[in-house]
């Protein structure tokens, strides 16, 4: 059975509370440069953290009921942990037939390629002390052993770091890396059996300190981005449903897809992220300001 052309066709849209799930976008378009991506950043609200959960729902249900209306998405990417744990299964009752991909921390994954049975996994206060984060250790701890690190300021040290400007304490990516780091414990070295092999970055900003923490943690540790599984279940998500975008050919080369950036506020944000961290020197966001205000 072939695919539907016109339903394939319609771009996957993803959104966050902010810029951090860029990090996601980046695993897409890496596993899916033919596909149209509409990205839409919330951040009038960010961060959700801060929100109540009616708060965070009716926001992401405004942004789906936009990115649907709008765009005639195929597919909805929340790449945002606290939307997922808050609002996802709002979204699905409300659009039953729209396929719908979360994010979580990658431990499973963690999980399945540890050879030592020691994890890392830095993440944010809230992750770490959400139910849904401790489901997720309980499940897949095992035999092994979690060494668990709540990062507090790094997510805004990362995009201040994009304009240049201090944490109110002072404090840089750097810095609290090399903090975070050596509170985890002891990494695997060449090739030992002891020591954490496997580092799960349990925010969507952390990748984008990966060559900070690269050198802190040593070659022999595996780096875990929050969105290489949400990429792989994205594109098993639409093989299944036959809606993935026929590779084509234009004029002799192949098509690549189009991205549209989207935001509920500070467009100069979202595209100097867009160009730093997704090498788009041409980005630009769209401001959406009738969506700045509670839905």
């Amino acid at each position: 059975m072939q695919p539907d052309s016109a339903l394939a066709s319609r771009p996957i849209g993803v959104f966050d509370s902010g810029v951090g799930g860029l990090s996601v976008l980046r695993q897409l378009l890496r596993l899916l440069p033919q596909e149209d991506f509409v990205y839409l950043a919330d951040t009038a609200w960010a961060p959700y953290g801060e929100r109540s959960t009616e708060e965070i729902q009716q926001r992401s249900l405004a942004i789906t009921r936009h990115l649907v209306d709008t765009h005639a998405i195929k597919l909805l990417v929340v790449a945002c942990n606290t939307a997922t744990a808050q609002a996802v299964h709002a979204i699905r009752e409300a659009y039953p037939a729209l396929p719908i991909v979360g994010i979580e921390p990658a431990i499973k994954p963690a999980a399945a390629l540890t050879l030592t049975g020691h994890i890392g996994i830095m993440a944010t206060h809230a992750t770490v002390q959400s139910q849904r984060f401790q489901r997720l250790e309980q499940e897949w701890s095992g035999d092994r052993q979690m060494h668990i690190q709540a990062c507090n300021g790094l997510a805004l040290a990362i995009e201040n770091a994009l304009e240049n400007q201090a944490n109110p304490d002072g404090e840089t990516v750097e810095s609290l890396c090399r903090r975070y780091v050596q509170a985890l414990g002891s990494f695997v070295q060449d090739d030992a059996i002891n020591g954490i092999d496997t580092l799960v970055l349990g925010c969507t900003h952390y990748p984008f300190a990966a060559d900070v923490l690269r050198p802190l943690v040593g070659p022999g540790v595996r780096l875990i981005e929050p969105g290489e599984p949400v990429a792989r279940q994205t594109a098993r998500l639409l093989e299944s449903a036959r809606l993935l975008r026929p590779e084509t050919l234009e004029h002799s080369v192949l098509h690549h897809g189009h991205l549209e950036l989207l935001c509920t506020a500070a467009p100069k944000r979202l595209e100097q992220a867009a160009r730093q961290w997704l090498h788009l020197p041409r980005a630009s966001a769209q401001l959406l300001s009738n969506y700045a205000e509670a839905p």
